[in-house]
């Protein structure tokens, strides 16, 4: 397995180091404009050596029977959505057409994994099928949106895809983590500030489907494990989620482009993007040792919640939420 692992790694690595070439040849570039945080036009659509890796490497492991059959094909679902965003990404789709994309991989993606089994909430477990998969559904949809909102500075997305798997590797020891790793890893080399090209659409919204569905499927082997992948998902799903509430206590329009995520702000008060990023592995390295030191994981929760939110708001003080 070492040598599929390294294979993908160089795969990832040579396809990006290709795409780039290729972006810059073909002027497919992401410009400058008002939400951007680079200075100058990068190529974009690195998302693709990704995407590549990910779907071959998860294939192979299929057909060594390496991987649950049903989690195999409602990751494959993800071939759609990272498609359609690459096409967004050359040509701009419509919202209509990128959220019926999204809605059709959440509905099949529930439907390759049985739909999603019970929720635990507190200490009340829902196991209505009708809520739990409405709510399974709008989970795929926010995940794959704001994976999306938080790709705006060298590393980021890519370092919390990295993080999400070697800590899914840790405490579930499935291959498809490592597989993750090493596809996500070939590109970050490109990425890391200053970024020689974008991951793009085709890349985030990948990502955000793929943590929807891990949350899924280990929560139907164990619903605790629902509350282990928000606490590790926590640095993106919390600031995505206060800033689109602050925006619309703001009365703001929530269609409009902004920069006031919280990675953003912090870029804007005068930190590098690299300073951003360990920022960020930091605060996951503290909520992974969470996961991973409390048994109560509802107590973890809870921890995790004052953590995220005790570093907004040392991030208010940088630059206020205007």
């Amino acid at each position: 397995m070492v040598y599929l692992y390294l294979s993908l790694f160089l795969l990832s690595f040579t396809l990006t180091y290709f795409i780039k070439n290729y972006a810059i040849k073909k002027s497919l570039v992401a410009e400058v404009n008002d939400r951007s945080s680079h200075t100058t036009p990068t190529p974009h659509g690195g998302g693709i050596a990704i995407a590549l890796t990910w779907f071959s490497g998860i294939s192979y492991l299929h057909y060594i029977e390496g991987i649950n059959e049903s989690l195999y094909y409602s990751l494959m679902i993800g071939i759609v959505i990272s498609v359609v965003s690459y096409i967004d990404d050359l040509i701009e789709l419509s919202p209509k057409i990128r959220l019926l994309t999204q809605s059709c991989v959440a509905i099949l993606g529930l439907y390759f994994l049985g739909g999603f089994c019970e929720v635990d909430f507190l200490y009340v477990n829902i196991e209505n099928q009708i809520f739990t998969n409405i709510f399974a559904y709008f989970m795929i949809v926010w995940f794959i949106n704001l994976y999306n909102f938080l790709d705006g500075i060298d590393g980021y997305a890519g370092s919390e895809m990295l993080f999400l798997s070697i800590a899914g590797f840790i405490l579930f020891g499935d291959s498809l983590f490592v597989v993750l790793g090493v596809s996500v890893f070939g590109f970050l080399l490109w990425n890391w500030h200053k970024a020689k090209i974008f991951m793009g659409d085709v890349g985030s919204t990948l990502f955000g489907y793929n943590v929807a569905i891990f949350t899924i499927y280990y929560s139907n082997q164990e619903s605790t494990n629902f509350w282990i992948w928000i606490i590790l998902f926590g640095v993106f799903w919390f600031d995505a989620t206060l800033t689109l509430f602050r925006r619309f206590r703001n009365r703001e329009k929530l269609s409009q482009a902004h920069k006031k995520h919280a990675y953003q702000r912090l870029v804007q008060s005068g930190f590098s993007h690299s300073a951003v990023v360990i920022f960020s592995i930091f605060l996951n390295l503290i909520l992974f040792v969470l996961v991973y030191v409390i048994s109560n994981v509802l107590l973890a929760f809870f921890i995790s919640i004052v953590i995220l939110y005790l570093s907004i708001k040392l991030i208010d003080k940088k630059k206020g939420f205007s």
